[in-house]
């Protein structure tokens, strides 16, 4: 009789958690609900349905993806003490004052990086702010999703004037309603992959200010040519729309000057090709962080991203997609180190700016440590290896730097940038903080 009790108090406790947990997920349905945006349909989604990149009723990756999901849900257990700024030692970010932008570049570019993916890229007279993300939290409702760790750089309203902003995909990280509705009033033009204006046009955006692009498809604004690339991630605010949107990163081609954005993308050799085609750049802005061997084909992690700067043919290379949110296991002031240590190994010009800080360039800062010096894993402790096609048995590798490599390249690929910077001193590794 007491196990027949104890049963029914068990059934009964794990009828409750059911219950709260439905209750909780209709709450949240109700409270973000503008936030999922909307998934596309009619005479878009013809358009999208067009597209090379449509297979089977969604958009797909060109060479697939694989996940390690028992791994991934054991990283989240073991991974790094410090994946946050300590208390004590806050990001040391920078706060530009509302007229740091009033006077254009004097060498004609200029780019100010906010944290995350967000970054303000200022090209031959034209102004673009690439995925802007200024909310508290990432996700669909204020208290729920990844917290920024420190407050926005700049408020909206103290901006220049922007021509274009360009959104890579439609995760919450990347894709804000609250910031899209406040860019709006402003009046700037959207550009963005096939299916996003679905989103944009939910949340008010004035259709003819929305402009969707396939991979390759370019749009003139100005004097700034912008072009969408290749990617190799993926899409979604809710379930039922995974992959209904596409993903892309984008190239900016002033009269003078040219920059990659990466996007969130993971490894593929075809990023010769936009070099080929749309390079060289100045600048390469990329997804080096965020990243988790257990997911090695979502983004590219800091030695594949030196690689895929080398392929685009990059002049300097700008890490970006970390030091704002949490969202992988690892260190936070890891993308830097292993950026730092990859790109020294290569010979590839690297500039790492403080959080709201901006440069030139031309003449880019040296690359140089601003965050503290915490535990971190290295490239051969934690290697972070995309599939070549999906397939786990075969991956991309980088060679050790005590090989005299430059790094794996693709076939027929061009010859790597010089550096326009001497290489940073050799990174010195520090071991992983014990686990609690």
């Amino acid at each position: 009789m007491r196990a027949l009790r104890l049963g029914r108090l068990l059934w009964r406790a794990i009828a409750l958690l059911l219950l709260l947990f439905a209750a909780t997920a209709l709450w949240l349905a109700i409270a973000g609900w503008t936030a999922f945006g909307e998934t596309p349909s009619g005479t878009r989604l013809a358009k999208l349905e067009r597209s090379p990149q449509w297979r089977d009723g969604a958009f797909a990756n060109r060479r697939g993806g694989w996940i390690d999901r028992a791994a991934a849900y054991r990283n989240l257990l073991t991974g790094s003490a410090v994946t946050v700024p300590e208390p004590d030692a806050p990001v040391p970010a920078v706060r530009p004052a509302a007229t740091a932008f009033a006077d254009p570049p004097p060498g004609g570019l200029r780019i100010t990086w906010f944290g995350h993916s967000s970054t303000l890229v200022e090209i031959d007279g034209a102004r673009v702010l690439t995925d802007p993300m200024w909310s508290r939290t990432a996700g669909p409702v204020g208290w729920a999703g990844p917290g920024r760790w420190y407050a926005p750089l700049i408020a909206i309203a103290d901006l220049p004037p922007i021509d274009a902003v360009v959104i890579s995909h439609d995760h919450y990280d990347h894709l804000d309603e609250a910031t899209v509705r406040a860019l709006d009033k402003r009046g700037t033009t959207f550009v963005v992959p096939l299916g996003i204006g679905s989103h944009l046009a939910y949340w008010g955006v004035d259709a003819g200010r929305i402009v969707e692009l396939d991979w390759w498809d370019s749009h003139r604004i100005g004097p700034l040519t912008i072009t969408a690339t290749p990617a190799r991630h993926a899409s979604g605010r809710l379930g039922t729309q995974s992959n209904r949107t596409l993903w892309a990163g984008f190239a900016l081609a002033g009269p003078a000057h040219r920059v990659w954005y990466s996007g969130d993308t993971g490894f593929m050799p075809e990023f010769a090709e936009i070099g080929q085609r749309l390079g060289p750049f100045d600048a390469t802005l990329l997804d080096a962080g965020q990243y988790d061997p257990a997911w090695p084909d979502n983004h590219l992690g800091p030695e594949l991203a030196v690689e895929a700067h080398r392929l685009v043919r990059g002049k300097t290379l700008v890490p970006i997609h970390w030091a704002l949110f949490t969202l992988a296991p690892h260190g936070w002031t890891e993308p830097g180190e292993r950026v730092l240590a990859a790109a020294h190994c290569a010979g590839v010009a690297v500039t790492i700016p403080r959080p709201g800080e901006s440069f030139a360039p031309a003449a880019p800062p040296p690359a140089r440590r601003w965050w503290p010096g915490v535990a971190w894993q290295t490239a051969a402790q934690k290697p972070q290896l995309a599939t070549e096609d999906g397939d786990p048995a075969r991956r991309f590798r980088v060679p050790p730097c005590a090989q005299g490599k430059k790094g794996l390249r693709a076939r027929n690929s061009p010859a790597p940038a010089a550096p326009s910077t001497p290489p940073p001193e050799p990174v010195p590794l520090m071991p992983r903080r014990q686990q609690p």
